[in-house]
Formats: structure tokens, sequence, C-alpha cells
């Protein structure tokens, strides 16, 4: 975890290009893996563990974005069948640019619930709303961060109010598919580490460390996960286990 300011970087040459009507086409052959939301002893989303690894040493690799594909996590064409809407649809404006605001003792908390994927990471041991009013306390100040900084998607951030910097783990340009065992659903693609992703077309999003995008095909807020597979129970059946590192390694 580190308190930062700086833009973030381009994600190691690794970028994502989203097909008009069809797949996630990446390039850069970053690493690629299940990731498992993890629960506490009270069943409270609390860390990722790895699961399955899988290639991209294809140049493109096209990954599925219909939510259709037989050979998941890879596109096999199906979404030229599939009844999904591959029109996107979201904001091109920055995240914060349209974030509320939750003012605290020592620390601010920017929030865009559009960007919400249902992670539940902002709820154990006291919601990061509450806490991070309640941040003159450090035990609260510290769940604060952590709680805001486990949203896989940004829609959370902590801010330290004295520097104005916001807390970011620090990621190595990654991709990771987001399985959550405690609602039976698979989630979105996750995107670490400042990965650029583009339009058919050239246009690129906002670049951030931590950004979800929809893979059941069924997301409002395309290209990103807006939490509909939890709805649908969506699940990409791709039978991997949480046996690999954990993150984060420890409590801060």
């Amino acid at each position: 975890m580190k308190n930062e300011s700086e833009p973030t970087p381009e994600g190691g040459g690794i970028s994502i290009t989203i097909a008009e009507k069809g797949p996630y086409l990446v390039y850069g052959r970053p690493p690629f893996c299940e990731q498992f939301i993890m629960p506490d002893p009270d069943n409270e989303s609390w860390y990722f563990q790895e699961g399955k690894h899988f290639s991209t040493e294809s140049e493109p690799t096209a990954l599925c974005r219909c939510g259709a594909s037989q050979r998941k996590p890879y596109c096999d064409g199906a979404h030229v069948r599939a009844r999904w809407n591959p029109e996107l649809t979201a904001s091109d404006k920055p995240l914060q640019e349209e974030a509320e605001t939750i003012e605290g003792g020592t620390l601010r908390m920017s929030d865009n619930p559009k960007y919400c994927m249902f992670a539940r990471f902002c709820h154990p041991y006291g919601d990061a709303w509450t806490l991070t009013e309640q941040s003159d306390d450090p035990e609260a100040r510290r769940l604060a961060i952590r709680e805001a900084s486990m949203c896989p998607s940004g829609r959370l951030t902590a801010w330290d109010k004295q520097s104005g910097k916001p807390f970011e783990f620090h990621f190595e340009p990654s991709l990771g598919l987001i399985e959550d065992i405690a609602i039976g659903a698979s989630g979105g693609l996750w995107l670490r580490g400042g990965i650029v992703l583009r339009r058919a077309d050239g246009r690129t999003y906002e670049t951030r460390n931590r950004v979800v995008v929809c893979r059941c095909g069924q997301s409002a807020y395309k290209p990103y996960c807006d939490g509909t597979h939890a709805a649908i129970k969506w699940r990409d059946e791709l039978q991997g286990d949480p046996v690999g590192e954990t993150l984060p390694e420890e409590v801060y």
C-alpha cells in the first residue's frame, strides 16, 4: 500500500482494445489468473486469492465479453449469435470528476457508485463511509483505508486530508478473473496497474490502477462492470481453486 498523487503510469506496454461488437483484445502478454474474493470468519469479503492461471501468449489474446463463449475466458465467436448489447455506454469523464466526497477527521473518501461491481469489501467491521467519518480514531482510519483500497473497481478511494494524496496498492500490470464464492457468481475482468483500455477507434478510457470491466455481457455501463453478474448469478465455470498468493499479505 502506498500513498501517492502521481497519475498511474501506462501499464508497461500492456493494453486492451475493445472490439466494437466483439471481444477484448489484449496486447503485451500480461500475467492473467483467477482472483477469488475470500471471506473473513464472519463471511465478509476480506482478501483476494489467486486461482487458475491462463495464457496471454497469443497476440492479441481475445477474451470473451459477451458471456456466451464455450471457451471462457477466451472468445470463440459466440458474440455473433449471443443475445447481448455490445454498446459502450459508460461516461468518458474521469471517475473522480463525477464522484461524491465523504469527509472525515483525517481522511476523505471519494465514491462513484456507477462503478460498483458488488465485491463488498466496503462493509467489514463498519462500513467504509462511517469509518471515514470516524477517521480521527486510528483504528477507524486504518480500516477505512483498507476497505476503500480493496475495492477492485476503484469506486472507492481513501485520501489523506493533510497531504491530499490517495492511498493505492502497488499493482504490477496484470489481469484477473474475479470469482465470488460467497454469492455463487463470477465477476468482471480486473485490470490492475495502469493498463490502457481503448475503443476500437483508438479513443482511450481513463487509465487507472484499479478497473473492472464486464464479462457477463449484461452490464448497463459497459465497458465497466456494474454488478449485474451478481444479480443474474452468472458463472464462467472455469473450475479453478483459490490456492495461490493472497492480497493483501498482511493488514496495514
